[in-house]
């Protein structure tokens, strides 16, 4: 349950880029364009995660990451986010938001004490990057409806038993109707 917005709350919106979201045909993508237009049109911060890769290395599935390029356009923002000139491009390489990009800096500069996380994959990079906003010492609300992930068993465990313990859960109504009453 949500309780509240604080008044320096920002929205991050992670890896809604065109290589990820191919892979992706779920309702979240378009409750994340959504909750992105209403963070805009209440002057709050808007905050877009591109991934271009991972970290060299093994990984969870054996491959390495530092080898393989990327198609031409995978990395950029899809169409319906609407990309506006005052939000904020955080490009990653990791998991988390937060690793190496620069995202605490940027986030502290604006006054920020509260994220809303939205984006794909719910047991990757939007838990990593809950898991590290918690640890920055964010407020973190997790826009249940605004996330996706191709497991659905690993997705319904981030909802049910990850993310209650890391934030507050809440659907992007829920979250819009908070922003509206505080505004």
């Amino acid at each position: 349950m949500l309780t509240t917005i604080d008044p320096r709350s920002a929205l991050v919106v992670i890896d809604l880029q065109q290589g990820v979201v191919a892979q992706h045909d779920d309702p979240s993508i378009e409750q994340a364009t959504r909750l992105a237009a209403e963070y805009r049109r209440h002057g709050l911060p808007v905050v877009l995660v591109n991934v271009t890769g991972r970290a060299p290395g093994r990984t969870d599935n054996g491959s390495s990451g530092g080898g393989t390029a990327l198609p031409a356009g995978w990395a950029d923002l899809i169409d319906e986010l609407e990309v506006q000139p005052t939000d904020h491009l955080i490009t990653k390489r990791r998991r988390s938001a937060f690793h190496d990009t620069g995202l605490d800096t940027l986030l502290r500069d604006l006054g920020v004490t509260q994220v809303v996380l939205a984006g794909i994959s719910t047991s990757g990079g939007v838990e990593s990057t809950a898991r590290s906003a918690c640890d920055h010492g964010y407020h973190v609300v997790l826009a249940t409806d605004a996330m996706s992930d191709p497991d659905t068993a690993a997705h319904r465990h981030c909802l049910d038993r990850v993310f209650p313990k890391i934030g507050e859960t809440a659907t992007v109504a829920e979250i819009v109707a908070k922003v509206e009453s505080t505004r």
